[in-house]
């Protein structure tokens, strides 16, 4: 299987003091079914690079889970070492895929505004793709963006929201649905996954 770095949520301090990393364990069959190895990465920017390098990761997922730092989310330390993993990639030559806030990661990072949207949290919606496809898909964000400059570009829409894109040169891409919350992973979502990370046989 192909080694493929994830990203993970920092959660609070429990009553002890102790500060946990969390990673959806629906990524783990998800990721398999792409023939996919996850590396869980730490949310410190400069130990999760040479993990990265360390490990010979193939490709970074950017998961989702609360809101970037900038529009109140709790953890800038998880945007701090998204952000520099995402130019590692880039550096490299890696692919990037990220989901949800991991996709807003991408956006910022090129420069793109966020804003509120209403009607896309914990639903069920229909995305329209630039070739004219539709799909429903599963909506857990309160922050979209409804326009990106380039080198990205919108490859997914519900009405104004843009909900997928990609980068015109380079082999990043996101999605602002959850394809590891699926109850059996989408065909077009495996497909796609494989294809950007470079998933091999199960």
């Amino acid at each position: 299987m192909t080694l493929v770095g994830v990203t993970q949520r920092s959660l609070p301090p429990d009553r002890s003091g102790e500060r946990r990393y969390a990673l959806d364990a629906r990524w783990f069959p998800f990721l398999a079914a792409c023939g996919l190895t996850p590396v869980p990465l730490p949310n410190d920017a400069d130990l999760a690079v040479r993990t990265a390098s360390a490990a010979g990761l193939r490709g970074v997922l950017l998961t989702g889970g609360d809101d970037l730092a900038e529009y109140g989310g709790p953890t800038p330390e998880r945007d701090a070492a998204e952000l520099r993993l995402l130019r590692w990639a880039l550096d490299a030559g890696l692919p990037v895929l990220g989901v949800c806030r991991g996709m807003q990661v991408i956006l910022r990072a090129h420069g793109a505004a966020l804003v509120p949207v209403d009607g896309h949290v914990a639903v069920r919606h229909t995305v329209v793709t630039a070739g004219g496809g539709r799909r429903e898909v599963n909506s857990y964000h309160r922050m979209a963006a409804r326009s990106v400059p380039a080198p990205l570009e919108a490859t997914a829409r519900c009405g104004d929201v843009i909900e997928a894109v990609r980068h015109r040169t380079a082999r990043v891409a996101g999605v602002m649905w959850h394809p590891e919350r699926e109850p059996v992973p989408h065909p077009e979502d495996v497909r796609a996954v494989r294809g950007l990370l470079g998933g091999g046989d199960r």
